[in-house]
């Protein structure tokens, strides 16, 4: 009689990379952040530093035409890149950590809901992904991003007089406030990033998923409009956070910073609602050249890493 053959019985994948794969991630998702970061600043600098100069005193700065010409006639075309080494700074280091967190949160999140692999996952699923990943990356960008904003306003603040180099304000600051007065305007940025990195990466995967035939190989252009998308969702939820967080890093050095909540109300009262968007035409506008090469970037050193 013959013996019944038994099924073929195949392993079942480990819903757990090894921890030398974790690293190799994490090492890529650093240096292709590093080189987004980069392209990012170089894309969108200028309008940066329009949004900085308006957000902070709307008194100088009526409108964005009103705003780069004084700039460009008063200060010169060179201070449209003003705080640019910070910024270079300030972005690499935040891009580099935010998608090291971003790929740990996403593996974080496909073990979590049992998806078979993180490009599995959903819209949502990376959303959150995102907005995780921003609760660690604010404590890189927050104290990089005081320093670019002061440098960015310097000219309002009449630091002409003294070293405005990024070494000289950090003496500054700790002088006069601590190693806290780095972290001025804190949890402004994290009532910013946490909502605004879930829209941010909720944005850039819908928009990639929408236009592309195989998400998992979207066309350069593909990559850069939903890197845009993702930027203006970003820009368009969060915007009156980072009004409160420009002022809470430029105005007042030296002077006990006020909390996010009465910063919100008293622009609030004394502006109005125009006053918490103020500088928005610029940063929506930036968003999509800026955030599409940061993504393109991202995308293309990720494949050439692969």
């Amino acid at each position: 009689m013959a013996v019944p053959s038994q099924p073929e019985t195949r392993p079942v994948p480990s819903p757990y990379l090894p921890p030398y794969q974790l690293v190799i991630a994490g090492l890529k998702n650093a240096t292709a952040g590093a080189a987004g970061g980069a392209a990012c600043v170089l894309a969108g600098q200028p309008f940066d530093t329009i949004k900085v100069k308006m957000q902070t005193f709307p008194d100088v700065h009526r409108g964005v035409f009103q705003c780069l010409v004084r700039t460009i006639r008063v200060e010169g075309f060179r201070a449209l890149y003003a705080g640019s080494p910070s910024s270079f700074l300030s972005n690499i280091a935040e891009n580099s950590a935010l998608f090291v967190f971003y790929g740990q949160s996403r593996e974080l999140i496909r073990r979590v809901s049992g998806t078979r692999s993180c490009a599995d996952l959903s819209v949502t699923q990376n959303a959150c992904a995102g907005a995780l990943s921003a609760v660690f990356s604010s404590l890189i960008v927050s104290p990089l991003e005081l320093i670019k904003c002061r440098q960015q306003a310097q000219y309002e603040l009449v630091l002409g007089k003294q070293s405005s180099t990024m070494a000289s304000i950090v003496r500054n600051l700790v002088a006069k406030e601590g190693i806290s007065g780095l972290y001025r305007g804190l949890t402004s940025t994290w009532v910013r990033e946490i909502p605004g990195y879930f829209l941010f990466f909720g944005g850039y995967e819908m928009t990639r998923r929408l236009l592309s035939e195989d998400p998992s190989d979207p066309k350069p252009w593909i990559v850069v409009l939903a890197g845009g998308c993702g930027g203006a969702c970003f820009w368009l939820g969060t915007y009156p956070a980072d009004v409160v967080k420009s002022r809470q890093q430029v105005n007042a050095a030296g002077v006990k910073s006020v909390a996010f909540w009465p910063g919100f109300t008293k622009i609030l009262r004394a502006e109005g609602i125009q006053g918490l968007y103020r500088g928005i035409g610029p940063t929506v506008i930036r968003s999509f050249p800026a955030n599409g090469a940061l993504f393109l970037a991202y995308e293309l050193t990720m494949k050439a890493l692969s």
